[in-house]
């Protein structure tokens, strides 16, 4: 689904999708508070810090992808910086950080940036870059080149050309 709209703009239609597809059928789903490929109806709170108030989503959402979507151009730390927001933000119940890595994986392949997996050995390390984006960028900035490195590696192995 990602690699299928990989050149599309993102939308908030398509992030709900993604996470319609990332929970349904998950023990999460037979809960009515959950709310399925839809924002989060109950507060919730990313490593202690808390996150959007469920009624201001929507209108934080769409703030957020309409500033995204106007940028004329890419970078990783812009792609980052978006992610970090979107992280912020917390817009789901919960696989938020899953929803958020796979649209920052296809925003990657739209704008011919390398993508890249948070690994669990990385997982710490993304965590603590996530915590520290506003002060310090280059924490989070260099666990994603890392996790690039890996990427490339497979790249490599495919014959996928990776170079500019």
């Amino acid at each position: 689904m990602v690699i299928d709209s990989a050149k599309n703009a993102l939308s908030e239609s398509f992030i709900k999708q993604l996470h319609a597809v990332l929970k349904s059928g998950t023990s999460d789903s037979r809960n009515d508070w959950f709310a399925v490929g839809d924002y989060k109806r109950l507060p919730n709170e990313i490593g202690g810090r808390p996150t959007t108030a469920p009624e201001d989503v929507p209108k934080a959402m769409k703030a957020l992808i309409r500033e995204y979507n106007a940028k004329k151009e890419r970078t990783l730390d812009g792609l980052l910086d978006f992610h970090y927001r979107f992280e912020r933000i917390h817009p789901f119940q919960d696989g938020n950080g899953r929803v958020g890595r796979l649209i920052l994986f296809k925003e990657c392949l739209k704008y011919g940036v390398v993508p890249f997996i948070i690994t669990d050995d990385l997982k710490l390390c993304y965590y603590q870059g996530l915590r520290n984006w506003e002060a310090e960028r280059g924490y989070l900035r260099d666990t994603c080149l890392t996790a690039q490195d890996g990427f490339k590696k497979v790249m490599d192995y495919f014959r996928i050309d990776h170079r500019k």
